[in-house]
């Protein structure tokens, strides 16, 4: 008696079903990277616009001499002279609050992850930190303003530096945590199992997070530079040079402001070509702290 024996199917003609969450996940996935893409898009016609409307009016009215003299007598009524004393504040006051910043975050950050990892004193820092990022500038002016008139001081450049050194001490001491964050926690249980102290591991730990250290520095020197609430009542303003930390001096964002604040066109114009070299330096600013974070981070652990 013959057994009749079918002929197999071909596997390759056998197409298993999707199965329904499958088509629901890469549905989902297909709009929020649209949304994304959008975001980014609107983000980047945002900047593009800024852009575009501050080179169109302050372009014009750009010049050698804008940039290299003070300000002369009628300067805000349409006369000649530069912002190159607001240019040299600006400078003068990001560098010295990003300094002081520097001396208290640097200790602080590697004291959390040398010595108190994991416990609850480093949560209430970190959370401290992540309120003082919030905190508005002009509040940092008046808590300045208010100790200035309680000591009896009068605005100067060390007064500036020291409040606007407030407001970039939570940028650079969290950004710099997060960096010291990325270290592998291998590098650590290492340099213990081979006897190493706490103290030499802070110092391991600062050698490792150079590169997201420079970073941090020129990211707070930007938000310095651009700040001007809080040197608005402590920095005070002058049409002269920086004379002396006891002195006034000017800013950038101050010089653009009070130039807006004039009636004259002329006047107007010069304020749209300030905010094009500020905005032109904080954009210097932040293209070389992504280019460091890549160039100086090739030989870092991982």
């Amino acid at each position: 008696m013959s057994e009749h024996i079918s002929d197999p199917i071909p596997q390759a003609s056998v197409r298993p079903a999707k199965p329904l969450y499958l088509e629901r996940r890469r549905l989902e996935e297909r709009v929020f990277l649209a949304l994304m893409r959008l975001c980014l898009l609107g983000a980047a016609a945002a900047l593009g616009m800024i852009l575009a409307v501050i080179f169109w009016r302050g372009v014009g009215a750009l010049s050698v001499e804008m940039l290299t003299q003070p300000p002369r007598g009628n300067f805000y009524l349409g006369g000649g002279g530069g912002i190159a004393n607001a240019i040299a504040g600006s400078i003068l006051l990001a560098s010295g609050a990003t300094a002081a910043a520097f001396c208290w975050a640097a200790p602080l950050v590697l004291y959390l992850h040398a010595y108190a990892r994991r416990s609850r004193f480093a949560a209430w820092v970190r959370l401290t930190l992540d309120v003082l990022w919030g905190i508005p500038s002009i509040v940092y002016g008046a808590f300045g303003f208010s100790l200035m008139i309680l000591l009896g001081l009068r605005a100067s450049l060390l007064a500036g530096v020291l409040t606007l050194s407030l407001v970039v001490l939570p940028i650079l001491a969290r950004t710099l945590d997060e960096v010291l964050r990325m270290a592998p926690h291998q590098l650590l249980e290492t340099g213990f199992a081979l006897g190493a102290t706490r103290a030499e591991m802070a110092g391991l730990l600062l050698r490792q997070a150079l590169p997201g250290l420079f970073t941090a520095l020129l990211l707070a020197f930007g938000r310095g530079v651009g700040d001007a609430a809080s040197v608005l009542f402590t920095a005070g303003y002058t049409d002269n040079m920086p004379g002396g930390i006891f002195s006034p001096v000017a800013s950038l964002p101050l010089a653009v402001f009070f130039q807006l604040n004039a009636p004259f066109p002329a006047v107007q114009e010069r304020a749209y070509a300030s905010a094009l070299v500020l905005t032109v330096m904080i954009l210097v600013i932040s293209l070389t702290a992504h280019l460091s974070l890549r160039r100086l981070g090739k030989h870092v652990v991982r």
